[in-house]
């Protein structure tokens, strides 16, 4: 039985992996033992900047004994294959956004995952944020009555302007509704519960994109997916959402907001983990600040609270499922069937139904603290 730090390896050295090797090397209960990616140089740079030992590709990584958790930071058409891999290892598996671009595979990679009594859970972990985490407890404290509906909104160019190499972020998987759309979704899942039902509108207003920056700048490529996508979410609480996801606007918007029985909650940006977070009374001409508080150390939040799940759970592993964390596999699929949904009803003009509900995550305790050393020593 293992004991001490959970040994984590990253997969895939991109761009976001420096967000993640970095805050995940402040969490005493992580133990960050290996770097792979599909180019061997650029896994060796990741290695050498945080002192991780072992660096290469992914089956040197799935050979190594002292990795136990994988977390899976590829592109997403690779998340299904690495993340099997991973399964297959006998490695328990954190993968970025979405869990894979088709339910279908995420929905085998949840069983596998079941059957073998490992962990299986996705991005994001920005609701376990201070932001997100305060929005939270002040609905349930009642600052707004009673929730009846969101409005959120997030509008922007795209991101060839800054990134290297954004081909990938229209392509399946991607685009405004997969590469945000988490975020929102499932920040409104953690709020409201599960999604019943959607439906949508999309468009593409281009059919290509032209790269901004990085040695690939100039460079043309295709966009196969919509780039404009308006969604109305029913929950089965009741409540329901309008929810915006735009790579086709010159005006930059972030916008959420709770309507209640007893007024309206500003909530911070979903793809952060700040405030500010702001409510507005009924009859008030003026909106009032809320206390923050909780853990803005930044992605890989849910990557620890999965490693202290696999510890509670260590001697009771008999085959069956863990859990107990609360970026689970099982949330990640049900944000990613809404998004799939939202897709297929904007196909068909039509509202489409979710197959199956989710139990919302239980808040952080206000105590939870990503420094404190739980696991003891190796």
């Amino acid at each position: 039985m293992n004991t001490g730090p959970v040994g984590v390896a990253v997969v895939g050295a991109g761009v976001i992996s420096a967000e993640y090797l970095r805050t995940l090397a402040t969490f005493p209960d992580i133990r960050l033992v290996a770097v792979a990616d599909i180019l061997p140089d650029r896994a060796a740079a990741a290695a050498r900047a945080h002192g991780i030992p072992l660096a290469g590709d992914l089956p040197t990584v799935l050979d190594e004994p002292d990795v136990e958790l994988v977390v899976n930071l590829t592109v997403p058409a690779a998340h299904a294959q690495v993340a099997a891999a991973a399964l297959r290892a006998g490695k328990h598996v954190y993968g970025e956004k979405p869990l894979t671009p088709a339910p279908a595979d995420a929905e085998k990679l949840l069983t596998e995952a079941s059957e073998r009594g490992l962990l299986l859970g996705g991005a994001p972990d920005t609701f376990l944020g201070a932001g997100l985490q305060s929005a939270l407890r002040a609905v349930r404290a009642g600052h707004i009555g009673a929730p009846v509906a969101a409005t959120t909104a997030v509008q922007s160019l795209g991101p060839e302007a800054w990134h290297p190499d954004p081909a990938f972020f229209y392509q399946p998987g991607a685009g405004p509704l997969f590469d945000l759309g988490p975020y929102y979704l499932t920040a409104l899942v953690a709020l409201f519960g599960a999604v019943e039902r959607v439906a949508a509108t999309a468009a593409r207003a281009r059919v290509r994109r032209t790269v901004g920056s990085g040695p690939k700048a100039g460079e043309s490529f295709p966009v196969d997916v919509p780039t404009h996508v308006c969604a109305l979410l029913d929950f089965a609480s009741g409540a329901s959402a309008n929810s915006t996801f735009s790579f086709d606007s010159s005006h930059p918007r972030i916008r959420f907001e709770i309507t209640g029985t007893e007024g309206t909650l500003a909530v911070p940006d979903p793809n952060t983990f700040r405030g500010p977070l702001r409510v507005r009374a009924n009859g008030s001409d003026e909106w009032r600040e809320l206390p923050v508080r909780g853990r803005t150390d930044g992605r890989g939040l849910g990557v620890l609270d999965m490693a202290r799940a696999i510890r509670a759970q260590n001697g009771h592993r008999d085959g069956g499922p863990l859990d107990g964390h609360r970026a689970s596999g099982a949330l990640a699929l049900h944000v990613l069937q809404t998004m799939t949904a939202v897709t297929r009803s904007a196909d068909l003009a039509e509202f489409t139904p979710l197959p199956a509900q989710v139990v919302p995550p239980p808040p952080l305790p206000d105590d939870w603290d990503p420094t404190a050393v739980t696991l003891g020593a190796a």
